[in-house]
């Protein structure tokens, strides 16, 4: 016969625990609050590479020219009133090297080309910065160009940069040999670093540090106030209709006492998870949303599973105690647990190991997540659960005892 674990006799400490290291997460919050994500704060995102100028492109011909950047070509495109439309295209094939690039854009009406890197760059090394006008004029439009051996630039130094424009979030994207960084700068900051634009004054403070024409703008993006609240509120109205679309399942599936024991263990995940994220510091961003709703998920099904086979067992040992039902109930359903639980967490621990950013922040998330998620669906689910028929049958003993007497 398989020995039983008597998971029972820990329900109570489990609770206290659990009670305590909530209220640990509540304070936090009260105290320090989230590290809030731009996502959740008004302010400006932008991502940037350190990549050097490789020339510089005016016009002043007849009519528009607009340039059109690929991976694999570089098509210049001229319209307008009085002009017959036509696309002057530079696949990198053709043009391997920024020497017969260059001798090629020149051979368009109008197109000035100021050469900065050396001849024998390679034009698949090209990289286009979103900063500046795509429609070419007097002003230059800079395109850029980055080694496959580039050093890589260590984020201390871009941090301390942008030290003199206040409070400044500054996160790696993609590999280190990419050079790229993802800068978030809050609305409450613009006016402490005086800037009237403070997409340029990022960049200037980059270029004083690193090189006039060394910092490309690959994307910007500024998000409003307005937006940041709705996406808060959204967020938490997403989450308590979870909890809420759960306690009605639960309570058609099972018994009312189960619903409310689904619920407590999935909001004291969530609380974990606050508790985890307030104390660490991580940002607070969509991707901390979406690593809880996942974990609320992953919980659910564990807790649904437990209790399945709390009533399996019910039936097939009717006259065993409440405790003695859940304990051999649980214990059964450990194995399969233990197992489930460790292999989706090499997944997620090779999504911790092998990625940066955002994604790692969500990797670490769901590794603790998972940890809280198999705690809760054994020791604050069933432990309720547990709790709800003890107090039940107390009642009922009180009640029989009284009856004859009134009789």
């Amino acid at each position: 016969m398989k020995r039983i674990i008597p998971f029972s006799r820990y329900f109570l400490p489990a609770a206290i625990f659990s009670i305590a290291l909530t209220a640990f997460g509540v304070v936090g919050y009260f105290a320090k609050g989230f590290n809030l994500g731009v996502d959740f704060q008004a302010g400006l995102l932008q991502e940037i590479q350190f990549a050097p100028t490789a020339f510089r492109l005016t016009y002043n011909g007849q009519g528009k020219a607009i340039v059109s950047f690929s991976r694999n070509s570089l098509d210049i495109i001229i319209s307008g009133a009085g002009v017959e439309g036509v696309t002057h295209s530079f696949p990198f094939a053709s043009y391997p090297t920024q020497a017969e690039l260059v001798r090629g854009l020149r051979g368009v009406d109008g197109l000035g080309v100021a050469e900065v890197a050396p001849s024998d760059t390679q034009s698949s090394w090209l990289v286009q910065s979103a900063q500046g006008n795509p429609q070419l004029g007097d002003e230059p439009f800079l395109l850029h160009y980055l080694t496959p051996d580039a050093a890589p630039v260590p984020i201390e130094d871009v941090r301390a940069s942008l030290v003199s424009l206040g409070t400044v979030s500054v996160n790696v994207v993609g590999t280190p040999s990419e050079r790229r960084f993802m800068i978030r700068m809050e609305d409450s900051e613009f006016e402490k670093s005086d800037a009237s634009n403070p997409a340029n004054k990022i960049i200037t403070a980059l270029q004083g540090s690193f090189g006039q024409g060394d910092v490309a703008v690959t994307s910007s993006n500024y998000v409003g106030s307005r937006f940041s609240k709705q996406l808060a509120s959204q967020a938490g109205l997403l989450t308590v209709l979870t909890l809420l679309l759960i306690l009605a399942y639960a309570a058609i599936r099972f018994k009312i006492q189960y619903a409310i024991g689904a619920v407590l263990s999935i909001a004291h995940d969530a609380l974990i998870m606050v508790t985890f994220v307030v104390w660490t510091r991580m940002e607070f961003n969509t991707s901390t949303i979406a690593a809880i709703l996942t974990i609320l998920g992953y919980s659910i099904n564990d807790t649904i599973v437990i209790f399945d086979r709390i009533k399996e067992t019910r039936q097939m040992y009717p006259d065993d105690t409440s405790v003695a039902v859940m304990n051999r109930a649980i214990t059964e359903t450990m194995s399969r647990t233990i197992i489930t639980t460790l292999t989706t967490m090499l997944a997620v621990v090779s999504l911790y190991v092998f990625t940066k950013g955002d994604m790692k922040d969500f990797a670490l998330c769901l590794l603790v997540g998972m940890v809280s998620g198999v705690y809760s669906t054994i020791y604050i689910a069933t432990g309720f659960v547990h709790f709800w028929e003890y107090i039940a049958s107390k009642g009922k003993k009180k009640k029989f005892v009284a009856a004859p007497a009134k009789a």
